[in-house]
């Protein structure tokens, strides 16, 4: 068809359908494309601003939430060094001879005693065997009683220095004209559980560790 044989009306007419067609083409190629991309955005955008909202009310209690956990790790810190979850028997062992040096006490002996395995936690016993003035064998119990972690005193046998076997003592030493008793007690100390029932070392002794 040869547009110049058209009047001007028809030529119109032609180049509006044209137009048209263009418009529409592009509505459905390009424009309607965009379209559901920016609707799809929308949605996303709209579901984040509903999840920042219900997220804000937290805030408030975001300090709060905080101070807790801050309480909870320092309460855990505090229970480990009560009840520590590994077996630090030289640990104990220093530890028990460190406040008797303190209480002017001497540890003659500490002798291993079959552990005792619970459901969360492991007993560890030693006899500890030693001889001092009767009063500072008074202040090593008060000392043990307020170390942070819990020491147990049980089967206390006490007797004089010129009879220490009354107090199961294993031998006789050269005590100083300042000491006046020999005593021998079971000290207990606590672990966290790590050891499997079954193992041998939840029923049989360790061996004997002697000062």
């Amino acid at each position: 068809m040869n547009l110049g044989e058209l009047s001007g009306v028809k030529l119109l007419g032609v180049l509006l359908l044209v137009a048209v067609v263009a418009t529409g083409a592009l509505y459905y190629t390009v424009f309607k494309a965009q379209r559901d991309q920016n609707e799809a955005a929308q949605i996303k955008l709209q579901a984040k601003l509903r999840e920042n909202a219900e997220l804000e009310a937290y805030r408030p209690k975001l300090a709060d939430i905080e101070r807790q956990l801050a309480s909870l790790k320092q309460q855990l810190e505090i229970e480990r060094r009560i009840v520590p979850d590994e077996k630090e028997v030289d640990n104990f062992m220093r530890m028990v001879s460190g406040e008797a040096r303190k209480s002017g006490v001497e540890v003659r002996r500490y002798t291993s005693r079959p552990y005792l395995t619970k459901d969360f936690y492991t007993e560890v016993p030693f006899e500890v065997e030693f001889d001092g003035p009767y009063y500072s064998m008074l202040g090593f119990f008060d000392r043990l009683g307020k170390v942070e972690r819990i020491v147990n005193i049980s089967n206390l046998s006490v007797a004089s220095t010129r009879s220490p076997g009354a107090a199961k003592a294993k031998h006789t030493y050269q005590y100083a004209a300042s000491e006046s008793v020999v005593a021998t007690c079971l000290t207990t100390t606590y672990f966290s559980h790590d050891l499997d029932p079954g193992s041998p070392a939840a029923s049989k002794p360790g061996p004997p560790v002697k000062k």
